[in-house]
């Protein structure tokens, strides 16, 4: 019988402590490589953003890119042709409401309009079941590069140089001559001549994804965003004038709505799923999956799309990721810009009144 004077320790209670030893160990370990601090070389999310930002200026309350922006409102107006390749109820015959952001590249939010010859729409679908589709799309081609690694490398490269303010000529030429892939967006870029509209614009989601249908059947497909308005005008602002994307957007609208074909266009066996540097070829499939629609605008100061996250790896059902790197690393930086950004608003004119309500 134990001495009730002098208890015994109950059996296995070391055990016990043991396992709780290695708990907090684990913990502490999966934080440290989370965070970065086991391997400070390591591309983390915050090491992305934190390029971006240096880049960019320190500007809060503001997305770390594409900091210039105006909320748009609107529809899809689905016709049900690319039902037979997914089965997400947004490709049903119908409408889904949605809304978009359209920016420029960047992370100066008084940046002039023509700082940078690309432009980008972003949307969010909202289906009646509550899932939702979320994209961010480019005006241009191909992407830069290949990997999130040399996407950080290239932000490096090109960073202002403090005693110029621009980038460094000879830093940046041994980037891209170090990076062939780099050549198709370099000679786009050579000759892009934008529009001075977004209206007029064709935007491209650059990285592929898969379609899923219901018998479970995968499509490869990227989709692009193609303009039902032709271009007005010679494409040219008025001298001087740097604020001129938001000002058509909103001359054009007053008007009536905006409209693009939501296109889809399938891989053929052996074109690059993975990398977004990487053109298909013209000839592949295309399938009109409906019309974007778009009838209002808000400044995105106090407009519904400040506080969407455009998280391109937010799919509906029937629709997946694919091994590209590139999306994952910009679903894990877009949530840490949108953590920064949402902790710092409160600095932006506009967000002391909370939506919703009336001042």
């Amino acid at each position: 019988m134990q001495d009730p004077r002098n208890p015994r320790p109950p059996t296995g209670l070391a055990w016990r402590w043991g396992v709780i030893g290695l708990a907090v160990v684990g913990t502490a370990v999966a934080f440290g490589y989370v965070g970065g601090w086991l391997a400070p070389d390591r591309l983390s999310p915050k090491k992305m953003i934190n390029v971006l930002q240096a880049n960019g200026g320190d500007h809060p309350g503001y997305r770390r890119n594409h900091a210039k922006g105006i909320c748009v409102g609107g529809r899809f107006e689905s016709n049900g042709q690319l039902a037979a390749f997914s089965s997400a109820r947004l490709f049903a015959s119908g409408s889904t409401p949605l809304v978009g952001r359209f920016a420029i590249p960047g992370g100066n939010p008084q940046a002039p309009d023509s700082s940078a010859p690309i432009r980008s729409m972003a949307l969010r679908f909202d289906m009646a079941d509550g899932e939702q589709w979320r994209t961010g799309m480019n005006a241009m081609p191909v992407f830069p590069v290949s990997t999130p690694q040399d996407f950080y490398a290239l932000n490096v490269a090109t960073a202002p140089d403090p005693a110029t303010g621009k980038p460094n000529p000879d830093k940046a030429k041994a980037f891209f001559g170090s990076h062939p892939e780099t050549g198709p967006f370099l000679m786009w870029i050579s000759q892009a001549k934008p529009p001075a509209s977004y209206v007029d614009e064709t935007y491209r989601s650059l990285n592929a994804f898969y379609l899923r249908d219901a018998a479970g059947q995968r499509h490869a497909v990227r989709w692009q965003v193609v303009p039902e308005t032709p271009s007005t005008g010679d494409g040219s602002p008025a001298a001087g004038d740097t604020e001129y994307l938001a000002a058509d957007l909103q001359k054009r609208l007053a008007a009536g709505p905006a409209r693009w074909h939501l296109q889809f266009v399938f891989a053929n066996d052996g074109d690059p799923i993975d990398d977004a540097s990487k053109a298909w070829p013209e000839d592949r499939k295309v399938v009109d999956a409906g019309t974007i629609v778009l009838d209002s605008w808000q400044p995105q100061a106090n407009g519904p799309c400040r506080d969407v996250n455009y998280d391109p790896a937010i799919l509906p059902h029937g629709m997946e990721i694919s091994g590209d790197p590139i999306i994952v690393a910009r679903s894990a930086a877009y949530a840490e810009s949108y953590l920064r950004r949402t902790s710092e608003e409160g600095h932006l004119p506009g967000t002391l009144q909370p939506k919703g309500t009336t001042p």
